[in-house]
Parts: C-alpha cells; sequence; structure tokens
C-alpha cells in the first residue's frame, strides 16, 4: 500500500440524513436532494463513533491439527451521534417513530416503542475531501440515556444507528474511499480479475455506473475476466457493452 496524503480525513464540518428504506446513495454527496432529508443539529463534540457487539472468535481444530480454522461469530455494529435538536422529528428518532403528539402538541413517550426505520446517510467534509457512511436500511432509536448536565452545553439526544442487510445485499453499510476519484477505465487481466485505470481510483458504485468507463481491451473479454464493482458484483465487457458477472 503506497502512501497517499489524500486520503488523510480531518472533519470540518457534516451532516446526518434520513430518507426511505433502499434510497440509492445521493450522486453529490454535499447537496443530497429529496427525498434525502437533514436530521438536526447535532453535537460539535460527540461527532460519530461505531461500536459493535459479536464477532467472537472460535478455533476448530481436527484431532491431527487441533487449530485448523477459525470462525467468527456474526457481527452488529451501531453507529451513534448526538442529536441537539429537540423538535418533533428529533424526539420521534430518540423516543420511537410511534411516539404520538398529543392534542396539547406534546410528545408521548411509547410503552412499546419501534425504531425508525430508514435509510441514513453520515456525511464529513474536509476542506475539498468529503466521506461518507450510507446504509440503505437502518433502524434509528435511542442510544443511551438524557442526561443535562450543565447551563453551558447545547443538551443532546444519543441516536443509535443499526445498519440492516437489505434486500440481497452482501454488506449492512457502505464507506466512500477518500484519495481517489471514481475510474475512467477498466483493464482486462484474462481469465482473472482485472483493475481499474487510473491507479488509486475508485470502483464505480454499480453496473449502471460503468457507462462512462473504457475498457481495455475493447474487444471481447476472455473467459474468467471480470472486476469488481463498489457493491462487490461482478462486471465484464462484452466487447459491446458492460455486463453482470464474468465472462465466459
Amino acid at each position: 500500500m503506497a502512501l497517499n496524503d489524500n486520503a488523510t480525513l480531518v472533519i470540518g464540518s457534516g451532516n446526518y440524513l434520513t430518507a426511505p428504506v433502499g434510497t440509492d446513495l445521493p450522486e453529490d454527496l454535499l447537496v443530497p436532494t429529496s427525498p434525502w432529508s437533514v436530521v438536526g443539529h447535532t453535537s460539535l463534540e460527540d461527532i460519530f463513533s461505531i461500536a459493535s457487539e459479536g464477532g467472537e472468535a472460535t478455533v476448530i481444530g481436527t484431532l491431527q491439527n487441533k487449530n485448523l480454522r477459525t470462525k467468527y461469530s456474526a457481527r452488529t455494529e451501531t453507529m451513534t451521534f448526538t442529536l441537539q435538536q429537540f423538535d418533533i422529528p428529533g424526539l420521534k428518532l430518540y423516543y420511537g417513530s410511534n411516539a404520538p403528539v398529543l392534542a396539547n402538541g406534546t410528545v408521548g413517550v411509547p410503552t412499546e416503542p419501534t425504531p425508525t426505520t430508514a435509510a441514513f446517510l453520515a456525511v464529513f467534509v474536509d476542506g475539498e475531501n468529503h466521506f461518507a457512511f450510507y446504509a440503505p436500511k437502518a433502524e434509528i432509536y435511542r442510544a443511551d440515556d438524557v442526561s443535562f448536565g450543565d447551563t453551558e452545553s447545547l443538551a443532546g439526544l444519543p441516536i443509535g444507528v443499526k445498519p440492516m442487510a437489505f434486500g440481497s445485499n452482501t454488506y449492512t453499510y457502505a464507506i466512500t474511499p477518500l484519495g481517489g476519484s471514481v475510474a475512467t477505465g477498466a483493464t482486462m487481466v484474462a481469465g482473472a480479475e482485472g483493475t481499474f485505470t487510473p491507479e488509486n481510483s475508485v470502483a464505480p458504485a454499480n453496473l449502471g455506473a460503468m457507462a462512462s468507463v473504457t475498457a481495455q481491451p475493447a474487444t471481447a473479454w476472455t473467459a474468467g475476466s471480470f472486476v469488481t464493482l463498489g457493491d462487490a458484483t461482478k462486471a465484464f465487457w462484452d466487447g459491446d457493452s458492460w455486463e453482470s458477472g464474468v465472462a465466459s
């Protein structure tokens, strides 16, 4: 791995957004459009964290090799940030999507709360760089108890976001890499995985995003050749267009 100064991150600003489940990542992360909606003001101090549960390792062996393989249990991750906007949408994110708005305008705390289920996006900006976490489906609910500690700081609602598998996806959330632009070319390696160009470029998000990528060679790729896309699927050049899967 080469040194890449452009892949470092110092957060200058950011935003957290929600949208209906399954909403695609916006084309412009700095100007997300509808149906993406900003959740509100958030803490300058407790910006963002990710905690995980599970992932325990179990060593599996045989009589001949007692350390033959290692198996890992499923891991569940929770993203957290502190919301500092105590309006109705903010209170519903914390107390549950089924929190009722009562006749007098107050928000009731439900006895059996239901998390908000939505697509989630966290975008962080560092000068000209921007970095994001995207979950096409997530459950959003309180992450901790509320505590009002002093009279000089903004109060906050600790929010937890649990990314969930969506549809046939083999991932729960995605992260945008830093230090490279989206690839403009793809070079075949006969019978194996090819490479994207220019060097350090980012793989296109999906098959649809391959439309602007130039194949090298321009003739049909040989059997077993492919490139891996950002959504972990594979694609190959058939001599006329990009197709899903591996060349046969």
